[in-house]
């Protein structure tokens, strides 16, 4: 039998003062529906937030480090909407000075996100090193030609999560993503092996290895080439097969579990009408005074253009199962001057999914300028992160001075 009552929070939230997600609706009612309960227990005592409530024998409210959680539904039943609000917000906004004056008075959008980027590859002595590629060549243009490092992972990523980092994402194996649960933050394995054949001959699907990798720690799967392949034959066909990668396991572990990572190259037009791809008219001229440009799709990092533009792709993923664009611009990666903000207007007014902003990061300004300009939901950076030329904090600082939301 499932109970549904209205109890009173009265003293929940007249406690200490880091109860920031229930600030602000003492005496207030919250709505419960549900067929099961948390009893309090010495085993769990540490988390109960708070530690008592009057005539209630279960446990409503958990609080352990950045962890909150509440038994009760904050949405349900229309007329304490702005109770489920309240809360909502603060778990948006947490408790900064800064962030209230900043957004006063102000109508509370999602927050946007800041990610750094690990490319965390093996170098040639066989250690797992975080690197940077200009345009994806990772190696030193010295006379060893080595592997370029620029820092260990799971000490690198254990910082990042220190300096406000909101996701971490990495290209790499299983033990890594293990190794750095305890950053709290969301990891992203990118560029995975789709399917391999092991030493023993046993195949492996796409599923059973993005099995792997959240029975590891990742939150998310992000899949390149796979979803190009999947959106053309789409694309010709109409159908929905069921059979890639990306329908595979966005059926099973839901949308928001994959990403769809997209590196197309610029290809400038003097006309919008010489090929059959959306193209956009350019802020920047080409090299001969193009006015328009199209954004091709490659595969294999960069090395194989396929006859398909950014546009249309992100439009089939989406149909497909996509919950998320991982955006790159290849022709912007590594130069520090700013993200294609072309091609991510384009993309993020063409889908309703979140977009992730990716490659040209060189300054904080760089941030609040593709969050403005476009619908972004994220913005990545990585080598101005790794060398500290730009703090994470100093970037959400300044996306707060511009009126931009994030979480602290």
């Amino acid at each position: 039998m499932v109970a549904e009552c209205l109890i009173s929070v009265g003293t929940l939230c007249k406690l200490k003062n880091d109860s920031v997600i229930l600030d602000e609706i003492a005496n207030r009612h919250v709505y419960f529906v549900h067929s099961y309960r948390a009893v309090p227990s010495e085993e769990n005592e540490e988390w109960i937030h708070p530690p008592a409530i009057t005539g209630l024998t279960s446990i409503s409210s958990i609080r352990r480090g950045n962890v909150h959680a509440v038994q009760f539904h904050p949405e349900k039943v229309e007329i304490f909407s702005d109770v489920g609000l309240s809360i909502l917000r603060k778990f948006l906004l947490p408790n900064s000075s800064i962030t209230k004056k900043s957004f006063e008075g102000k109508a509370t959008k999602l927050a946007k996100r800041v990610i750094a980027c690990l490319d965390v590859r093996t170098n040639d002595n066989g250690d797992l090193v975080v690197t940077k590629g200009d345009q994806y060549d990772v190696r030193e243009q010295t006379k060893e030609n080595e592997v370029r490092n620029l820092g260990k992972p799971v000490e690198l990523a254990g910082q990042y999560y220190l300096d406000g980092a909101d996701e971490l994402l990495n290209i790499t194996g299983f033990h890594f993503e293990v190794h750095i649960r305890e950053c709290f933050c969301t990891i992203d394995s990118w560029r995975w092996h789709s399917r391999f054949t092991d030493a023993n001959g046993r195949y492996y699907s796409s599923l059973e290895v993005a099995s792997e990798y959240f029975r590891s720690g990742a939150d998310k799967i992000s899949i390149g080439s796979d979803a190009v392949y999947a959106a053309e034959e789409y694309l010709k066909t109409g159908v929905k097969t069921g059979k890639s990668s990306l329908e595979q396991i966005s059926r099973v572990y839901g949308n928001q579990a994959v990403v769809v990572s997209i590196d197309p190259r610029r290809q400038y037009l003097t006309s919008p009408y010489e090929v059959g791809f959306k193209s956009v008219k350019v802020t920047n001229l080409g090299p001969n005074g193009e006015e328009y440009a199209w954004y091709q799709c490659t595969v294999n990092g960069g090395r194989e253009g396929r006859p398909i533009g950014a546009y249309e792709l992100a439009k089939a993923v989406e149909e497909l199962g996509a919950g998320e664009i991982l955006l790159n611009c290849i022709d912007c990666d590594g130069q520090g001057k700013g993200f294609d903000i072309d091609l991510i207007k384009l993309i993020s007014d063409a889908v309703s999914i979140p977009v992730i902003a990716s490659s040209g990061a060189g300054k904080a300004e760089h941030f609040s300028e593709v969050f403005s300009q476009t619908n972004a939901s994220a913005a990545l950076a990585a080598g101005i992160f790794h060398r500290k030329e730009v703090p994470i904090q100093s970037v959400k600082d300044h996306l707060l001075k511009k009126g931009i939301e994030v979480r602290m």
